[in-house]
């Protein structure tokens, strides 16, 4: 048993934790939110529905909710089908283990790129004086609108898909599937039969998720959609920052909010509690029989080789593109690209990682006191703080983004412009990974371990610090790393919140992209994605050593 002085200090610093913890919750997640209902439904005579009216009435965004929808089912739906296809290669297809490595690695990699790289690539292959428009001398070619902003947005989701499903495909037991072959099943029915249901929670989820990834992003639509197809997250971007209205734009994000709120609903209260236990502990070698058929398998190979070739083809355009003079008219080779990106964006590169590397740190430190008060702690109303921890992520980050610029543009709390908007932004939308790893490693550590070392007079602090962190070190890093890739990378949340002041790369790419400057964008693009690549390895060998140590630790 502790001592009544250990007790009564360790309620004063989980006291004090919890009281800190709401308020950065309260600040920087509610009263965004809160700010953007009020002024959503809030006017001089008190509650009104007159914001919305200009909505209800103009048909311009009543197309752009319906585009919306519609683009976000169907990339959702075929983000959902490749993802599955990709999944399923490398967790039950005959093939060695260097192809699946890199079927995943090449996959994963529109992940940790901009998110509208894939919209550069497209634009300078089937935009005007696209390199295949031109080798098949097609002039009359519209890519822009739904189909151009359809290709690339599942490109670039589709790996969100796959990394859901390969993780529930890579935890059903073997055994079932092999139970069903040595009855006599054939490959194509055990497939149907035993694979697929038990997959259905895992397509569902992943359906959700890429989704949701859809629905929030304005970059993509920005630079492919345009005038002809509008969907929400642009048109309210558009009104903040064209028409300077915000109330317009407080009124269409509430209209983002609704389908991102019932998405995360059905998630959270259906596919969440729809569960197969098909891990029984047990192992057992697969059965040499593999896959759905030898059709389907082709069918399969195909699509994950045409894919895969699209992918590398992208990157490649980037690459070229980036030392090309100006794309389709002089292809003369030049690196005054490169001096362009490091003279007039060399702000935004020192920027970008400043706000990279001071955000990840404390989104690290937020996940672990939210996940250890939540899982360990349980304070009274610790269900309500996990929620609201995680509710900046489940928004569009258009969403939060313009949540951010009304609540924190006056008083009482005056951030536009400067630096801490920015890793704020970054920190309660990008920690929830790290919030869900420290939450996922608690759970399977046994609180008796924390509770020996208190009995024999550690304090609280010392035990958390000694014996709890050394052991959930390797999830608290893996949401690091997360928070830091999207740090660099991400756009939605952070182009209501960029200034003279402090910029991004990605904001960069996007001004690129609009003037026309494609050659700028792609070497802005490369410069970002090494910078990415580098920082992701570095970190990784970084928690290689650290969490190797912390076994130690923690093992002692």
């Amino acid at each position: 048993m502790t001592t009544s002085s250990g007790a009564t200090g360790r309620d004063a610093s989980t006291r004090l934790t919890v009281a800190m913890l709401w308020l950065l919750i309260g600040v920087f997640v509610l009263y965004p939110l809160c700010r953007l209902l009020a002024m959503t439904f809030w006017g001089e005579n008190g509650f009104t529905f007159e914001n919305l009216k200009p909505f209800v009435s103009s048909w311009y965004d009543q197309q752009a909710a319906v585009n919306s929808i519609l683009l976000g089912f169907s990339v959702g739906l075929a983000g959902t089908i490749l993802g599955f296809i990709f999944a399923f290669a490398v967790t039950r297809l005959q093939m060695p283990s260097w192809a699946k490595f890199i079927i995943s690695a090449i996959t994963i990699l529109p992940l940790i790129s901009p998110p509208f790289t894939s919209s550069i690539a497209l634009t300078l292959l089937l935009g005007p004086n696209g390199m295949i428009l031109t080798l098949l001398g097609i002039e009359d070619f519209n890519f822009y609108g739904f189909w151009g902003t359809f290709i690339s947005e599942t490109l670039t989701f589709f790996p969100v898909a796959f990394m859901t499903l390969s993780t529930i495909l890579s935890r059903i037991d073997p055994n079932l599937e092999d139970a069903a072959y040595s009855l006599g099943a054939s490959s194509l029915t055990v497939f149907r039969t035993v694979t697929m249901p038990l997959a259905v929670p895992g397509i569902a989820n992943a359906f959700l998720l890429v989704f949701s990834c859809s629905l929030a992003d304005f970059a993509t639509p920005q630079v492919l959609g345009g005038h002809s197809f509008p969907v929400l997250p642009t048109q309210a971007y558009l009104q903040i920052t064209g028409m300077y209205d915000f109330k317009g734009g407080a009124a269409l994000s509430f209209m983002l909010l609704i389908p991102a709120l019932i998405v995360y609903l059905l998630q959270h209260y259906w596919v969440s509690r729809k569960n197969f236990v098909t891990v029984s502990g047990k192992a057992g070698g697969r059965s040499s029989i593999h896959g759905p058929g030898l059709l389907v398998t082709t069918v399969m190979s195909v699509v994950i080789a045409s894919v895969i070739a699209l992918i590398i083809a992208i990157y490649s355009v980037i690459v070229l593109g980036s030392v090309v003079k100006v794309w389709g008219v002089d292809n003369s080779i030049t690196f005054a690209n490169y001096e362009y990106v490091m003279t007039h964006g060399i702000k935004a590169i020192k920027d970008t990682l400043l706000i990279a590397c001071i955000g990840t740190p404390l989104g690290g430190l937020l996940a672990v006191l939210v996940g250890y008060v939540t899982t360990r702690l349980k304070v009274r109303g610790h269900k309500t703080l996990e929620t609201a921890s995680l509710l900046n992520y489940t928004l569009p980050g258009t969403v939060v983004g313009i949540a951010y610029i009304i609540a924190f543009n006056d008083k009482p709390i005056v951030l536009t412009g400067t630096i801490y908007i920015l890793i704020a932004a970054y920190v309660f939308r990008y920690s929830s990974a790290g919030i869900r790893n420290v939450i996922a490693a608690l759970s399977q550590i046994d609180p008796s371990i924390e509770e020996a070392s208190r009995s024999l007079g550690t304090s609280s602090v010392k035990t958390f610090t000694s014996i709890t962190i050394p052991l959930v070190l390797p999830a608290i890093l893996s949401g690091m790393k997360y928070l830091f890739i999207h740090s660099m990378t991400a756009i939605s949340a952070t182009i209501f919140l960029v200034s003279v002041h402090w910029t991004l790369i990605t904001t960069r790419i996007l001004e690129c992209m609009t003037e026309l400057q494609f050659a700028q964008a792609c070497a802005f693009s490369v410069v970002l994605i090494l910078l990415v690549f580098m920082a992701s390895g570095a970190m990784t060998l970084l928690a290689r050593v650290l969490c190797r140590n912390g076994d130690t630790i923690g093992a002692r």
